[in-house]
């Protein structure tokens, strides 16, 4: 273990590892149930994805464990499945096979642009200001994710204000279905939850719980809180045990799995065939790419920066070395191949969990954490009856816990100055109330190149961050087009 993962140099320990490890597949093991109901929506075979995303989950997981020794997991992306969903398949008219198709060719492009050391060069590009601010920005969005998860927030709206449902008009939508989507536009009111839910009553409890135990420095505090919160729940009635049935068939969901095994290669040749439609293929990879590339991005500045896991000798060593030498380097390959690999089984866009700061709250901080948390979801084939029993209630506060933790990189922003405090609070914000880090990243880069132009500072805008902006800028003008 030593020699593989340099546990001393790290300062850390297997049992810190491994807690950091259990942390992290809690704080993120509902992607296990969510991403079937998302991708299920789009006509794949729901118990097939559950397998998809599991085997994706623990083959790049072990990768960046192993090859980069650092503490990330991968997943299929929330928001990215649910483009692949409402947007590529109900509102593009694609099918899911064809749909799978591109997002592997968006794998094999980020392990162009990542060999090729693309990459590297837009992380030297974003300033350290905004770096910080994209830190504390991530840190606004996983609170958020724990307070929505944890249905502390809740929201309201008038048949007026509903844009489409299932991808469509109101009036022309397909309900045959049933419901399976609705967006709605600025008319939605957020407001705190009335607390007659046990759900919600449960997750204040172990928000209070988990809190109690981080101002006391218990070891495995986050850990701890999701295991006792859990408990709690039996007797609430908000996890029931008796949904526990070790005699699940687990045979019908490998079954399942030669459906969407190798279906992207299906869907490759009909993706194609159609010349007229070329153009928005390509704008839909393209798409996919941006967001699966900047919210890897995202949370390796905000998690990595801060903790020390990529530490100033990384950092000098991605700018000036060649090949895969820092840690930096292998990260992003092992995430970059996540992408393919989850399409080849039949999953969307597999990315660096954010979720991830959670382990790291929990001391992890070497690539055992991750061949951990990668260990547990395979285990988690066999022991979905028990896993499934624990709710978003317990999970949530962990979520919300991180987050306070991350929001500290705000500390290193000058929000004294206006052109530093302007991209640093659109980072944040546009994180939580657009659910995605990519998007908080793509407002905060035009916002700064605004601020350097005005000021008449455009010439310290680093060429590669004018080319992102202008691609975040063509990417807002592709998604209001499609």
């Amino acid at each position: 273990m030593e020699k593989l993962f340099k546990l001393k140099e790290h300062g850390t320990t297997v049992r810190t590892e491994i807690i950091a490890g259990l942390t992290t597949f809690f704080a993120m093991s509902y992607i296990l149930f969510v991403n079937p109901s998302i991708l299920g929506a789009a006509g794949m075979p729901t118990q097939a994805v559950f397998l998809a995303t599991i085997i994706a989950t623990v083959i790049s997981t072990v990768i960046m464990g192993l090859f980069a020794n650092v503490p990330y997991a991968l997943a299929p992306g929330m928001g990215l499945n649910a483009f692949f969903t409402y947007t590529v398949v109900f509102g593009l008219g694609f099918t899911w096979q064809e749909a799978l198709a591109m997002v592997f060719i968006c794998g094999l492009f980020n392990i162009f642009i990542t060999v090729t050391k693309v990459r590297k060069s837009i992380i030297k590009a974003i300033p350290v200001s905004l770096q910080h601010a994209i830190g504390g920005g991530i840190g606004v969005f996983v609170a958020y994710l724990g307070l929505k998860n944890a249905d502390i927030i809740e929201f309201s709206l008038s048949a007026q204000n509903i844009v489409t449902i299932n991808g469509a008009a109101p009036d022309a939508a397909n309900l045959s279905d049933g419901i399976n989507a609705i967006s709605a536009n600025g008319g939605v009111v957020p407001a705190i939850s009335t607390f007659t839910n046990p759900a919600v009553i449960l997750a204040i409890i172990g928000l209070f719980l988990t809190a109690i135990l981080v101002i006391k420095n218990i070891r495995g505090a986050i850990l701890i809180g999701i295991l006792v919160t859990t408990v709690i729940g039996i007797p609430m009635g908000v996890v029931d045990v008796s949904n526990i049935n070790f005699a699940n068939n687990i045979g019908s969901a490998f079954a399942e799995l030669g459906t969407t095994f190798l279906a992207a290669f299906a869907g490759m040749g009909s993706l194609f065939s159609d010349s007229s439609r070329l153009p928005l293929v390509l704008m839909t990879i393209f798409a996919f790419s941006l967001s699966d590339t900047f919210d890897t991005l995202g949370t390796f500045i905000g998690t990595g920066r801060r903790t020390g896991i990529f530490s100033a000798e990384d950092e000098e060593a991605l700018e000036n070395s060649s090949g895969f030498s820092s840690k930096m380097d292998r990260a992003l390959f092992a995430d970059a191949i996540g992408t393919s690999i989850g399409a080849l089984f039949g999953t969307s866009n597999t990315t660096t969990y954010v979720e991830s700061a959670a382990g790291i709250a929990e001391g992890g901080r070497t690539g055992l954490t991750a061949v951990s948390t990668a260990i547990t979801f395979l285990l988690s084939i066999f022991l979905l009856p028990v896993i499934g029993i624990v709710p978003a209630a317990a999970t949530a506060p962990a979520l919300i816990i991180v987050g306070v933790m991350m929001v500290s990189s705000f500390l290193d922003v000058d929000w004294s100055r206006f052109e530093d405090a302007l991209p640093a609070f659109f980072a944040a914000f546009f994180m939580a109330l657009c659910y995605s880090i990519s998007y908080g990243i793509a407002v905060a880069f035009i916002f700064y190149c605004l601020v350097k132009v005005v000021k008449g500072h455009s010439k310290e805008i680093h060429p590669i961050l004018w080319g992102a902006t202008a691609l975040f800028i063509l990417n807002f003008v592709i998604l209001a087009m499609l």
